[in-house]
């Protein structure tokens, strides 16, 4: 598909938009404010007292190149454990954050703006005593000590810069080592050896089954976030060894906190970026509460239909979000939110011809999830979580194949989810901390499907088949973790979680534990085990009456760490995972493929499957070395390299690679901030080829249309990946306001990354589709 983009509209936009701002005086504007919490991470409980201050800035840029030593703006928590500190002037901040026996922690990237206040929430770990006396060192990274593994973390801040995201939440993650590189086209997630049915989100404690516009049907795939990055607070993303109060997913748990809505007072913010236009509103809900409210909608369509731009494709698309937070007492809060997106795309034949679609037709998705989140302190050692939540999901797609115009895919179908989570945490002694919860998820789905007669991938004749059904399954998942301190630095933690399906009626018992030994302040190793289940999406399963005989896969999990601090603000992580898979689907008329990898790569939910078997195994182990430095001081960068291997058995005994098997990745992304006012940021990508199936091209001659190679499964790969992109941000500070505006270039040197193979029957040969091109990508933010 290629993209409608007016680059020197583009271009002149931003000029004007920058001799503009740049003639506007800024030595007068009103100053902001820092405002939040302070949380002991492991109870819950607020910190009172605890000392919140700003490090002096050393160079006259405010608090951007600030040593830790000696501050002169601060704050103390009050019973509830919030802070407010006034009155300063617009820029990159640093929060410190101590709290006697407890460890210190450094918030970077703290924007302030003018006449506005900018919420932190800040989470202290407990910290090691060994004498009476502790000792107090930097803390620019979360604590490791709970034995977590695989554990990323950024701020909305961090997101919203990064160059090659456009503000995606699922695509910063992709400079990660332990995330595969799909396509530029696509934010699927990748981890370690897994594919895009194997993760998890969650948006403020509910379980949201995916996060994208145009989802892919049974997967978490998408082209781009349906989340304003200005809605999130921060993301913690788990990429194996979670405990066990997630379930029903093998591979990773991306968790989403959503920011509050302004306490001071009612404020608003205009967009216009790569995702659309549009814009926020928030405030106050009295004094004990807040609204945060977003609405946003593409344009590209709009800009086609305005230049008459011919058949160029420009899906467009829109979502809303909010959030309402009230505290019913010092005890107890409860917070509201709702998602919502509405995404269309309708190419015809002529559109599918021009852009190289194997497909073309009408696509209408409604996604929408509402839910609450009740969060009660009950005592000074214990608290709890709670979330209902509902998700419903509208698919209508229509699709013919573009080669012949014969129908391949009428769907009508209707997902729901109904979620109910629970979880108490006990600390029972200043050594010894237990949590017990549960969750209900209970999924009643309609399916309305008409699949064309269209031969499989192999070429071999499928009839055309029809597919209504009611399909109903109710998970219910009881799970339990203990976590043991000991004086000599070291921690251990058991967790185990028993899962129930109705769908097969088996109950899945799922052992977890972990283990973090400090061996000096500075390096930490941890180890990770455990066993992983997941049920199989309703779509594949429904479609064969001898399902329910089926278990749900399964994975065994270990994962070995070392984390060693080289400063206060840069950190060293090497890790080693092995993930050994087992009972996964295999078609017996396609034995030479994995199902659940063809599902999410390729095929999509096209081809009918009407009986499986549950003999599919595979298997993935890697090492994945990873540099980390915090904006300290005007500098910022993370950089790594994984070497992996990831490949399956095969219905005929064959071990063959997955579709995702990259083998090695390197990335690195980095900026420099010399002052509030600019920042300049690139992120560069190297991935392996990942393997593909060659064509048989006399059968796909004979057959007019695409033929696989049924004797070389996954044999050849493509060339290598590799590409930059680049990025400049230029803030201006007005009375009351403030604007950014970035330009952002992907694939700055125009690298021809090849985005895979299809059959071109009018010429009877194979033809190359390419990954995107040198893009230009721009954003104009006004704060008001």
């Amino acid at each position: 598909m290629r993209p409608f983009f007016p680059l020197s509209v583009f271009i002149f936009f931003l000029y004007a938009i920058f001799m503009t701002c740049a003639g506007f005086g800024q030595e007068a504007h009103p100053s902001g404010s820092i405002h939040g919490s302070v949380l002991d991470a492991e109870t819950g409980q607020p910190l009172p007292g605890a000392n919140v201050s700003i490090p002096d800035a050393d160079d006259g840029i405010p608090n951007v190149s600030a040593g830790i030593p000696g501050t002169t703006r601060g704050a103390a928590a009050d019973a509830q454990g919030r802070f407010s500190i006034p009155n300063l002037a617009p820029g990159t901040y640093r929060v410190r954050v101590t709290y006697i026996g407890y460890e210190t922690r450094i918030i970077t990237d703290v924007v302030v703006r003018p006449a506005r206040g900018t919420e932190v929430a800040v989470r202290l770990h407990p910290a090691a005593v060994e004498t009476g006396e502790v000792e107090i060192t930097a803390g620019y990274f979360a604590s490791v000590a709970s034995g977590d593994v695989g554990i990323a973390e950024f701020s909305g801040e961090e997101i919203r810069r990064s160059p090659g995201s456009a503000g995606d939440v699922s695509r910063i993650m992709m400079v990660l080592p332990s995330v595969a590189k799909v396509n530029d086209q696509s934010n699927s997630l990748i981890v370690r050896g897994g594919s895009p049915l194997e993760n998890a989100f969650f948006i403020d404690g509910m379980e949201i089954p995916n996060i994208n516009h145009f989802p892919a049907q049974g997967s978490s795939g998408g082209p781009i976030g349906l989340l304003p990055v200005d809605l999130i607070r921060d993301v913690r993303f788990s990429a194996g060894g979670f405990p066990a109060e997630y379930g029903d997913r093998l591979s990773s748990v991306m968790d989403i906190a959503l920011r509050e809505g302004s306490r001071d007072r009612v404020a608003a913010q205009l967009d216009l970026n790569f995702a659309g236009f549009g814009g926020l509103a928030e405030g106050p809900i009295a004094s004990s509460g807040s609204w945060l409210v977003s609405a946003r909608r593409s344009y590209l369509d709009l800009i086609v239909k305005a230049v008459d731009a011919g058949t160029s494709v420009a899906p467009w698309y829109g979502d809303a979000a909010a959030k309402v937070v009230v505290d019913v007492s010092p005890a107890h809060r409860l917070s509201a939110v709702a998602l919502w997106s509405d995404d269309h795309n309708d190419p015809d034949l002529e559109a599918a011809v021009e852009n190289d679609m194997q497909y073309y037709g009408r696509q209408d998705i409604v996604n929408a999830t509402a839910g609450i989140a009740w969060r009660a302190l009950w005592s000074g050692n214990v608290f709890s979580n709670t979330t209902f939540s509902f998700t419903g999901m509208r698919f209508r797609e229509h699709f013919r194949l573009t080669a012949n115009g014969l129908p391949v895919l009428d769907n009508d179908s209707g997902e729901r989810w109904l979620q109910l989570r629970h979880a108490t945490h006990l600390r029972v002694s200043p050594l010894l901390d237990v949590e017990i919860g549960g969750d209900l998820k209970r999924l009643f789905n309609r399916y309305d499907n008409r699949y064309g007669a269209v031969p499989d991938a192999l070429g071999n004749p499928v009839p055309a088949a029809a597919f209504v059904a009611d399909a109903d399954n109710t998970l219910t998942g009881l799970f339990a973790t203990a976590s043991l301190s000991s004086w000599s630095r070291l921690t251990l933690t058991a967790g185990f979680r028993a899962q129930h399906s109705t769908w097969n009626d088996r109950i899945e018992l799922q052992p977890r534990a972990s283990a973090a030994l400090a061996l000096t302040e500075l390096t930490t190793v941890t180890l990770s085990g455990g066993v992983y289940t997941q049920s199989l999406p309703l779509l594949l399963l429904a479609q064969d009456a001898a399902s329910p005989a089926l278990p749900d896969p399964r994975a065994l999990q270990g994962v070995l760490g070392i984390a060693h601090l080289l400063t206060a603000s840069t950190r060293l992580t090497l890790e080693g995972y092995v993930k050994q898979y087992d009972r996964f689907p295999i078609d017996p008329s396609q034995p030479e493929l994995f199902v659940v990898d063809e599902l999410s790569y390729r095929y999509g939910f096209f081809t009918p499957h009407a009986r499986l078997t549950a003999s599919g195994k595979a298997f993935s182990r890697g090492l994945e070395l990873t540099l980390q430095k915090k904006l300290a001081q005007d500098v910022y960068g993370l950089a790594s390299v994984a070497w992996s291997t990831a490949r399956y058995n095969d219905a005929l005994g064959d071990e063959r690679p997955r579709v995702y098997d990259n083998r090695v990745l390197f990335s690195v992304e980095g900026g420099w901030k010399p002052s509030p006012e600019w920042e300049f940021s690139l992120r560069w990508i190297y991935a392996g080829g990942a393997p593909y199936t060659p064509m048989d091209v006399a059968a796909s001659q004979d057959a007019r249309q695409e033929v696989l190679d049924a004797g070389r499964i996954n044999a050849a790969r493509h060339p290598d990946y590799h590409s930059m992109n680049v990025r400049v941000d230029r803030r201006f500070n007005f009375t009351g306001s403030s604007l950014v505006i970035y330009l952002s270039v992907w694939n700055v040197y125009d690298r021809k990354n090849v985005a895979g193979y299809i059959w071109d029957d009018a010429n009877q040969r194979v033809k190359t589709l390419y990954q995107w091109g040198l893009l230009p990508i721009f954003g104009v933010e006004w704060e008001m």
